[in-house]
């Protein structure tokens, strides 16, 4: 007998639990269909498990630079234990995941442990868009909705000739689970993971070599905030790379490491060695084998097409999250979720521009932004005003011990409004809300230069900022 609900969701990660607790909400029944562990990508392989290896990095790099807050380390004894470090990134990903548990029984969600793949009509459904799936012990269910959510998130890309074999090329799905730290790393791709990965395994003390093809790392991001970022990776050792050309096709392992020849900025060649390789490259959608031939769901390369709504091209069957491109971010697909989830249910609900959705990258420093760089605004036809507080300038930070960085703001010259603010400093994905918000609410920056932030603080430098938009900082 076919499991009958009012929304079906293939993919229990950020976009597909937030989509079925809304749904709840609604008052609608809802079934999960995971292969894997609830939670996704972002709870068991990404967003949480790297963020906590980020932060043991972090205190490690603190412990040996106490010395400059007048702090003696016993005998000067601070050393890595990585069996620890794992141990603490395992357990703070199984409380959020029995917490995330708890949520669907609160909301009565049935999480249905298997392989779903999308049908044609059938006897259960005279449309497309059942489920049938392969549970583990290999028996077959069939689940038939009202509406469908198609979830399925993304996994790493590769390149050709460089194939992860989980010893020597890795991607960062294995990187997560290495037992021991290598003593170097060649990471292929200065995007927001392989910077992320950059800065811990270069605070765990590990030789960095971090690569990118294009003009820049993070080309995403502003242009003076990448810049800074290089600098930094730069002055802590890290060798960086920029405008390189790798030759796949001189790939080897031998002697326990891997050996690679890059085509430099210079035009020299370089014959780079090091323990592991990892492959950092984007991600890519999950979209094949999941049944969507026996649909009339649109594509758009290797993603799956949506209208502002999440709906596809079978106005029943919506998806979300990396599955159709864009922001892959966890808050972005649990954004999507929430629209879908509310569309199906008729109430009002509206697409977020992707470029007003809040990014952050967890390095160290950290880097935060929203909207437009001044790059961006220009090339839309904006004219654009800056202001530009340095951390330095403000005292938090010189109490922190951390005065790297800046806050950047962005203003329409004709409307005043904030297009853009861009952060790289201490806690910075922390204070890129305020930003946020003041868009939101059509603030102005001398609006939120007048709201009163408390001292000493860090969010002084983002008020300082907006007030320098118009040349009245105070502190710069």
């Amino acid at each position: 007998m076919a499991i009958t609900v009012d929304v079906a969701i293939l993919g229990g990660g950020p976009g597909g639990y937030t989509a079925a607790i809304r749904a709840a909400q609604n008052g609608k029944s809802v079934a999960i269909v995971e292969m894997d562990k609830l939670g996704g990508t972002c709870l068991h392989k990404g967003c949480i498990p790297s963020k906590s290896l980020l932060r043991s990095a972090e205190v490690y790099a603190t412990l040996l630079e106490a010395a400059s807050y007048g702090i003696t380390v016993a005998d000067g004894a601070v050393s890595v234990n990585y069996e620890k470090v794992h141990a603490r990134k395992n357990g703070t990903v199984d409380q959020l995941h029995k917490g995330l548990q708890s949520l669907m029984k609160k909301h009565g969600i049935q999480i249905i442990h298997g392989k779903g793949r999308v049908i044609g009509p059938s006897i259960f459904s005279p449309r497309s868009g059942s489920l049938a799936v392969e549970l583990a012990d290999g028996e077959m269910e069939s689940v038939v909705s009202t509406n469908l959510i198609i979830a399925t998130g993304s996994k790493p890309r590769t390149l050709p000739g460089l194939t992860p074999d989980g010893q020597y090329i890795l991607t960062s799905d294995e990187a997560l689970v290495m037992e021991e730290l290598p003593s170097s790393i060649i990471i292929v791709g200065g995007g927001v993971i392989g910077v992320e990965w950059a800065s811990l395994l270069n605070d765990f003390g590990v030789k960095v070599v971090l690569i990118e093809a294009g003009p820049a790392i993070l080309p995403s991001e502003d242009a003076e905030v990448a810049a800074e970022m290089t600098r930094l990776l730069r002055k802590r050792g890290v060798e960086v790379h920029i405008g390189a050309v790798i030759k796949t096709d001189s790939y080897s392992s031998q002697n326990g490491q891997a050996s690679i020849r890059i085509n430099a900025a210079t035009g020299e060649e370089l014959a780079l060695t090091a323990d592991k390789l990892l492959i950092s490259v984007g991600r890519q959608p999950n979209i094949k084998g999941m049944g969507l031939e026996n649909t009339d769901i649109r594509t758009i390369g290797d993603a799956i097409e949506v209208n502002s709504f999440g709906q596809t091209s079978e106005p029943h069957i919506y998806a979300i999250g990396d599955c159709i491109g864009g922001v892959q971010l966890a808050h972005a697909a649990a954004h999507e979720g929430l629209a879908a989830a509310d569309h199906i249910c008729g109430l009002k609900t509206s697409k977020t521009e992707a470029h007003l959705i809040p990014r952050c990258i967890y390095g160290r420093p950290e880097i935060a932004s929203y909207g437009w760089t001044d790059k961006a605004a220009r090339e839309k036809g904006f004219d654009v005003k800056i202001g530009k507080i340095p951390f330095a300038a403000i005292g938090k930070a010189l109490v922190l011990g951390d005065t790297d960085g800046f806050v950047k703001v962005v203003a329409d010259s004709e409307t005043n409004d904030i297009i853009g603010v861009h952060m790289i400093g201490p806690h910075a994905t922390e204070l890129i809300s305020e930003a946020a918000l003041a868009s939101v609410l059509d603030a102005t920056p001398w609006e939120v230069g007048q709201m009163i932030h408390p001292h000493p603080t860090l969010a002084e430098a983002l008020g300082e900022a907006m007030l320098a938009v118009d040349g009245r900082s105070i502190s710069f």
